[in-house]
């Protein structure tokens, strides 16, 4: 515990029989539950893990109060039943501990592998359910410093933070540590992230060393979170359009202990451009027009759709240039003032967004 408030600490583990072990070791006497989360992995992890739960000590955390019924209670009975009733959209999965109040360390085996992003969100909902104050999240791979938890955990048990993330990327050490590929397509999809998700200063978007507060996972829908490796972008698109606050603290890049890494750059990164393509929009829609309108809606919507308009105009001039025949002063015309207008109203947009979201950011 600290402060009093509980902690876990969510582990997505498949295939990881080499690093798990020091994984757990190594894990804080602080944290009170260790959840490790295995995607229907192929090797020992399971029976390495069950190893540590018989000899790990246990240790107890409170019961979730129980709503009490009476004329003003019935939004607390929906949410309670909402809460209980929404394990069906999770994939299928076993949990495997022998008192969830006393055992430390819970296992959750996934009956088949959906992704890391999958394993995390199973990982909070056991958390959500029991209560947990703040639940962190480290790689079973071995790649994030434990020592480091009490940072990532502090800003969420004493200053009320939503959700705070590690960045590496701020780190004196990271152009030198990190492998070259890995920044290059982690400050892509950093840029792309903060356009998509509205936290306009949050960078090292794949950074998954994370704590989130018990209020900010009864703010989203778990089981809607991206199940694969753009599971950190999506969160924070769903996280923003809650209101949610965040903060970023700096975390030591570790690369090179002997970790597998199964994702692939080249392939991750089209992918998780489309899934923010598509969180943009579905950001301006849910949190600036249904759920409180802001002039930025328009803006943005106003520039995409003029910059649509001026392509026609655009095509004609290149067509006009490459066949070596004259254009009337007309479609020139309309396309410089379809692009330009166009562009003012993203950028005046972004204005707003940035000031907008300015609250939501903690230093």
């Amino acid at each position: 515990m600290l402060n009093n408030k509980t902690i876990a600490v969510v582990i997505p583990a498949f295939n990881e029989e080499k690093q798990i072990k020091d994984v757990i070791e190594t894990i804080p006497d602080f944290i009170d539950r260790i959840v490790v989360v295995n995607d229907c992995s192929k090797d020992n992890t399971t029976l390495i893990v069950k190893e540590f739960q018989n000899n790990f000590p246990e240790r107890e955390i409170p019961k979730p109060a129980e709503v009490k019924k009476n004329r003003f209670s019935k939004a607390a009975e929906t949410t309670a039943a909402l809460k209980e009733n929404e394990l069906k959209y999770f994939p299928a999965s076993e949990v495997i501990c022998k008192d969830p109040f006393k055992s430390r360390i819970i296992l959750i085996n996934h009956l088949k592998n959906v992704g890391v992003g999958a394993a995390i969100a199973r990982g909070y909902k056991w958390c959500k359910d029991y209560e947990i104050d703040c639940t962190a999240v480290m790689a079973g791979d071995g790649q994030m410093d434990p020592d480091e938890l009490e940072s990532i955990c502090k800003p969420v048990i004493e200053e009320n933070i939503d959700f705070v993330k590690g960045n590496r990327l701020i780190h004196r050490s990271a152009l030198f540590v990190i492998p070259k590929i890995r920044y290059f397509g982690n400050s892509i999809l950093s840029i792309l992230t903060k356009i998509s998700s509205g936290y306009w200063h949050v960078s090292d978007s794949q950074c998954g060393f994370t704590a989130i507060s018990n209020k900010a996972l009864n703010a989203i829908r778990l089981y809607k979170i991206y199940r694969r490796y753009g599971m950190p972008n999506d969160l924070l698109v769903k996280l923003n359009i809650a209101f949610c606050t965040i903060k970023e603290v700096e975390i030591k890049p570790v690369y090179n202990i002997g970790e597998n890494s199964k994702m692939k750059i080249l392939k991750v990164i089209p992918l998780i451009s489309w899934l923010l393509f598509k969180s943009f929009f579905k950001r301006l829609w849910i949190k600036y027009l249904f759920r409180d309108f802001h002039p930025l809606f328009l803006l943005y919507n106003f520039g995409l759709l003029l910059s649509i308009i001026s392509v026609p105009y655009l095509l004609k001039i290149l067509k006009a240039i490459f066949s070596g025949i004259q254009i009337g002063f007309l479609p020139v015309l309309a396309f410089v003032f379809l692009f330009i207008s166009g562009i003012q109203f993203f950028l005046f947009a972004m204005w707003m967004d940035i000031q907008d979201n300015e609250r939501l950011y903690k230093s």
